[in-house]
């Protein structure tokens, strides 16, 4: 799996959680989405550990400046036995 196929499957998740459409770039923040406070970022990170099958760390996510580095981090997770 590459950061854009981690994206495309990314697209589908905030798709479901955002009301409002989103388009998921990797230059996006959570101040660009009205929508995108810290119960959505509980949702988003919840629903993508369960959807990739990946665990985060504490603090981890919250280091992620943008959704590619978010990519990043799950394509990180994703390598890691």
């Amino acid at each position: 799996m590459n950061q854009a196929e981690v994206l495309a499957k990314l697209q589908g998740i905030f798709d479901t959680i955002f009301l409002e459409p989103v388009v998921v770039t990797p230059a996006l923040t959570a101040k660009e989405v009205p929508e995108w406070d810290s119960l959505m970022q509980v949702s988003l990170v919840v629903t993508v550990e369960k959807s990739f099958g990946v665990h985060f760390r504490i603090g981890e996510v919250e280091k992620t400046r943008n959704v590619g580095e978010f990519a990043d981090l799950i394509l990180k997770r994703l390598e890691q036995p």
